[in-house]
């Protein structure tokens, strides 16, 4: 129990207590429910490009990823040309994975094609009953019926970069499924 106690004295999910960015996003956003659509597109952009790496590296780059893309304004990413492409390879305030910018782009153009909103679209598979509370993180699944059918529902669409494991973290960090601990301070509100 003793991991779930940071230096502050405020008990929470232990990842939130090994760097003071993740205290303040654990603290204030993971897990709050979100709406919007370039909330939700930040999210699913933010998620995709964290596939392999650190969240707090995504973290640290949050700023560098608004400005590069538009704010996330999937209208005006759904623009970006080749050569706005090529210009976000050489930026430096973001992470600069050609595969992971070019699905950006493609999300954003599969956005526009959506015949409902977004937020509408990825709310429909939060589950209709919250689950039983994780005692400790190693309780916290890495996927869920949900977020595999979210996946293949995206993929349908025409989305990329959306597998089951990065649904299930965007259901996480936008409050369609609580995983915080049962001792975390923020479990069940």
């Amino acid at each position: 129990m003793s991991e779930l106690v940071g230096a502050d004295g405020v008990s929470r999910c232990s990842w939130g207590n090994s760097a003071p960015d993740y205290a303040v996003y654990h603290d204030t956003e993971w897990g709050v429910p979100l709406r919007g659509e370039a909330a939700l597109f930040e999210r699913m952009s933010l998620e995709a490009f964290q596939s392999g790496l650190s969240w707090l590296i995504i973290l640290r780059k949050r700023e560098g990823f608004r400005r590069a893309f538009a704010g996330f304004d999937p209208a005006a990413v759904a623009r970006f040309t080749d050569a706005d492409a090529a210009r976000l390879l050489t930026d430096a305030g973001i992470v600069r994975n050609r595969a992971k910018i070019a699905a950006t782009i493609n999300n954003a153009r599969a956005v526009a094609e959506l015949d409902r909103p977004l937020d509408e679209l990825l709310w429909s598979f939060a589950p209709s009953s919250p689950g039983r509370r994780p005692r400790t993180m190693a309780d916290v699944p890495a996927t869920s019926p949900e977020s595999k059918a979210m996946a293949k529902e995206l993929k349908k669409r025409g989305f990329s970069f959306v597998g089951p494991t990065t649904c299930y973290a965007l259901m996480q960090a936008t409050g369609m499924v609580d995983d915080h601990v049962a001792a975390c301070f923020r479990a069940g509100g």
